[in-house]
């Protein structure tokens, strides 16, 4: 079994949605089966059947985040430990056609939350990334062509 690279704060969000599925989501679904159920004829009850396959998603996700959780392995990225670009950190880069500057937090596939910069160090970006420092200029082959990026910083 392969551990999985989190950080803190997706291990967090990880096992508060484990553990809502488990203690909200799931006997809530119980209790409408059963209320569906009581209505009689389960061949032509579509909320029955409605509510069966809900169960069978929230089961699924419940799987699927137990393993995750248990594969977790919390790294806590530290730059003064690092000459390098590695997992968690924070990135700074520019992009050398437009000039602008973002900022990345390379996260896990569990983590990614785009809107707050937060990407998978296995996305192209991440991947051109992780091991380079600053000063150094990586090539992202995009759907779009190829984009350059300085790394202005990391933290």
């Amino acid at each position: 079994m392969d551990s999985i690279p989190v950080t803190q704060e997706t291990y967090t969000q990880l096992t508060q949605e484990l553990d809502n599925l488990k203690k909200v989501l799931r006997p809530n679904i119980i209790e409408e089966i059963a209320e569906a159920r009581a209505q009689g004829d389960l061949k032509e009850n579509s909320e029955y059947h409605a509510a069966k396959d809900r169960q069978g998603e929230i089961e699924d996700r419940i799987r699927f985040l137990e393993d995750r959780v248990a594969r977790a392995k919390i790294i806590k990225y530290d730059p003064a430990k690092s000459d390098t670009i590695k997992f968690g950190a924070t990135v700074t880069v520019k992009n050398m056609k437009t000039g602008k500057s973002q900022e990345y937090q390379l996260v896990s596939p569990e983590g990614v939350d785009p809107a707050n910069g937060k990407i998978s160090f296995t996305s192209p970006i991440g991947k051109a990334l992780m091991g380079t420092s600053r000063g150094a200029v990586v090539n992202v082959t995009t759907p779009k062509g190829i984009n350059q990026f300085e790394v202005l910083d990391y933290k």
